[in-house]
């Protein structure tokens, strides 16, 4: 053999060698990630209008865990003549299970300027096949809240 084949069959080796590598990375992952994990489905409601900002409530479902989660976005794009300030705002979020026990309430001062914000709200462990509801509720100076509200099921 001639050193051109020599290096040809070296590069071969190597090329074979580091493609064995990679065939057995992905293997690996795949073992790694076959850990049983449960969706979160969340059920929210519209977005409506509360105290000039858009106000949206969600249930976040696990399982049977259940937690609140209530939005706060910008009822419309930022004028380039008047950029957005600072707002301090007061929120509540409450939950409940449907002709059941309540899950909490939440209450929040938040500072909002112009990027959604989600504030955490009560979580709890439901039992399958009962209804939960959440209200949401945003007030800042000048402004009353006009609370959002959600309800779903919790499936089995």
């Amino acid at each position: 053999m001639n050193r051109r084949s020599i290096k040809g069959l070296t590069l071969v080796a190597a090329g074979t060698a580091a493609a064995g590598m990679l065939m057995a990375v992905p293997a690996q992952a795949a073992t790694a990630s076959t850990a049983t994990t449960t969706a979160v489905s969340e059920t929210c409601s519209p977005w409506s209008l509360q105290s000039g900002l858009m106000t949206q409530v969600c249930a976040a479902i696990n399982g049977t865990n259940v937690q609140f989660l209530g939005r706060i976005a910008l009822a419309g794009p930022p004028s380039p003549d008047f950029p957005p300030q600072w707002q301090s705002l007061s929120t509540t979020i409450s939950g409940q299970v449907v002709g059941g026990a309540s899950l909490g309430s939440v209450n929040q001062n938040v500072n909002f300027l112009a990027s959604t914000v989600t504030v955490n709200g009560p979580s709890s462990t439901v039992p399958c096949n009962n209804v939960v509801s959440g209200t949401f509720s945003v007030a800042k100076f000048g402004w009353f809240p006009a609370p959002v509200s959600v309800s779903t099921p919790v499936p089995c």
